[in-house]
């Protein structure tokens, strides 16, 4: 493995990833820090804040789901508002030029989509719906915000020292105590939002789908993952004993980088422009969400 900087062999990664016309693209927090959303770790792959609410947690407990919802009601404005960034803008211009055969985020911010990527799986989920745990049914996270708001009058999502990747906010007890979350309008369940949190399983389809695309690549593409966590590390693993080139690009390490075949270390915005401005299109491909 090369770990090289940005500005310094930035032309060897374009040469190694040119002769490759199917890329499977994994991208983690890393993706979404220059639109303003902190990444889990740090440049030594530990945590950077407390550990996030683990699923067992949060169905099981009362309070845990009020913590939650109170901290998320504060935290999601700067999620609600994050624009996609470089980054985001360079893998959908690599789609649209026909490198890529799947986009997997690890992310549950929805930039990619806003960005204009199309053939993209939410491997955890999405934090603009909110579902019953009962009924499932699914409503939108922005009215659930104002549902928020109307039960906890006095309140405001003001803007909070501490932000974490999931789109909550840490919160003092005082802060919290009191808050109100309703239940399902529907049937009466417990609301979560519709992701995939720590200890829970990822849902199986949504896998082998990733499994399938990733396949029927050429090359693996890491941005902005650390790749600590395994939901996202197995397909790194995959791809070096399928024999498809494992690229990594972050800044800090990564739990794959002895099974790297290349890694940059870099900012994903200044380094996936970089690739996308260098490398000609050829053709476009099917814009249908995968």
């Amino acid at each position: 493995m090369h770990a090289v900087a940005t500005e310094n062999r930035l032309g060897e990664l374009i040469d190694l990833l040119a002769t490759r016309r199917r890329w499977f693209v994994l991208t983690g927090a890393g993706c979404s820090t220059e639109s303003g959303i902190p990444d889990y770790r740090d440049a030594d792959g530990e945590w950077k804040h407390r550990r996030p609410m683990q699923y067992r947690e949060f169905v099981g407990s009362a309070a845990a789901r009020q913590r939650y919802w109170a901290r998320s009601f504060v935290g999601w404005q700067r999620i609600a508002t994050a624009k996609p960034n470089a980054a985001h803008r360079a893998l959908a211009d690599l789609e649209a030029g026909g490198r890529t055969t799947c986009l997997v985020t690890q992310n549950v911010d929805r930039l990619h989509h806003k960005a204009g990527s199309r053939r993209l799986i939410d491997l955890h989920g999405r934090l603009d719906r909110v579902e019953c745990l009962k009924c499932h049914t699914k409503f939108r996270r922005d009215l659930f915000q104002r549902e928020l708001e109307r039960l906890n009058p006095g309140r405001t999502p003001a803007t909070a020292s501490v932000i974490t990747p999931d789109g909550d906010a840490e919160l003092s007890a005082a802060d919290i105590e009191g808050f109100h979350v309703p239940p399902c309008p529907r049937c009466g369940g417990v609301l979560k939002p519709e992701v995939v949190f720590f200890g829970e399983q990822v849902p199986k389809r949504r896998v082998e789908r990733a499994f399938q695309a990733l396949e029927e690549s050429d090359a693996m593409l890491v941005a902005g993952s650390s790749l600590m966590v395994f939901s996202g590390y197995r397909f790194a693993r995959a791809a070096k004993e399928h024999g498809i080139p494992l690229v990594l690009v972050n800044l800090g390490r990564t739990r794959a980088d002895d099974e790297a075949t290349f890694k940059v270390e870099g900012r994903c915005g200044e380094v996936l422009s970089g690739l996308a401005e260098s490398l000609p299109k050829l053709g476009s491909k099917s814009t249908s969400q995968i």
